[in-house]
């Protein structure tokens, strides 16, 4: 399967609005499927790693340390996100027709710099929607267009940033996105 990964971006990008655009007033203390944080902070962490992929090309660093992400959030969430995932799509699409773009994890062909911004919005969608009760699945399609990604850049965050959730084993008969949450460390089946 050949995957767009600046397409594939902006299909993760509306599926991480689509899912705080659902976050009930009262559930941004809400525990998550991601170990210790909170709905608020996982919304935090999804915005600062999409700013940390992107500073080597813009120069602006996160605020904070996406594994730290503050227990706070503005009064305008949705627009706040908005912000900072159009700033990051731009920055990716203004390297498009490059060989390599540096990014935390060395350079790596724009494409694939956007599909690696791409997994990590659509994880932490897929955290916040299961944490609020949404009905808003990591689609069969999705998952599959994320499996290469995922593959090549995984380990490498695990092994060299220690500080990626390790993947869990696999039930026989699981569907792609089953696959790719519990590769990504996630409890496909995780509730509150």
């Amino acid at each position: 399967m050949t995957v767009d990964g600046f397409e594939l971006l902006g299909d993760a990008h509306d599926y991480l609005l689509a899912a705080v655009r659902g976050v009930p007033d009262g559930a941004w203390g809400d525990p998550t499927p991601c170990s210790e944080w909170t709905v608020r902070q996982v919304l935090n962490h999804a915005r600062l790693d999409q700013q940390a992929l992107v500073m080597r090309i813009t120069g602006v660093e996160p605020a904070s340390d996406p594994f730290e992400p503050a227990d706070a959030t503005g009064a305008k969430p949705v627009a706040e996100l908005t912000a900072v995932l159009e700033a990051a799509a731009a920055a990716w699409e203004s390297r498009r027709g490059d060989e390599s773009v540096p990014t935390p994890m060395g350079p790596m062909p724009p494409g694939i710099g956007a599909a690696a911004a791409a997994l990590d919005a659509a994880i932490h969608a897929w955290d916040i929607a299961r944490a609020t009760g949404q009905d808003l699945p990591l689609t069969e399609e999705m998952a599959e267009a994320l499996e290469d990604i995922a593959s090549r850049i995984v380990d490498f965050v695990r092994d060299s940033f220690g500080k990626y959730a390790p993947a869990r084993a696999v039930p026989e008969g699981a569907s792609r996105a089953e696959r790719l949450l519990a590769f990504t460390g996630r409890d496909p089946h995780w509730s509150r």
